[in-house]
């Protein structure tokens, strides 16, 4: 490891990344071939949404791989960090804009209310 700014900058680039591949709308064709999206009215008229995972074998275990965080978060850390370590003058641009991303995010949800 370099140093501490990159350390800081893996980080929040692994958590923006995570985010990216789990949660983000923009993401949802990664996500679409391994999960169904459930919508379920409850009894308060409240609408419920949540997935299920498709298939079996391989293609289940994608499933649950993407729609788990700390899952995606060890595969996406572990791409970036190999990234960082093999060919940092190609990846560092990529990952100081998923940190630069990752901080803003941090910054618009807990400090900034809407």
């Amino acid at each position: 490891m370099g140093n501490w700014l990159d350390l800081c900058l893996l980080v929040f680039a692994s958590f923006r990344l995570t985010r990216l591949i789990v949660y983000d709308t923009i993401t949802e064709f990664l996500r679409a071939p391994f999960h169904d999206i459930v919508e379920e009215t409850l009894e308060d008229g409240s609408t419920e949404t949540y997935i299920e995972i498709k298939g079996e074998g391989l293609k289940y275990w994608i499933g649950e791989l993407l729609s788990c965080q700390w899952c995606t978060g060890i595969w996406a850390s572990s791409f970036l960090y190999a990234g960082y370590a093999l060919i940092p003058h190609l990846s560092m641009p990529v990952i100081t804009v998923l940190a630069i991303a990752g901080i803003a995010s941090v910054i618009q949800h807990y400090f900034i209310k809407d």
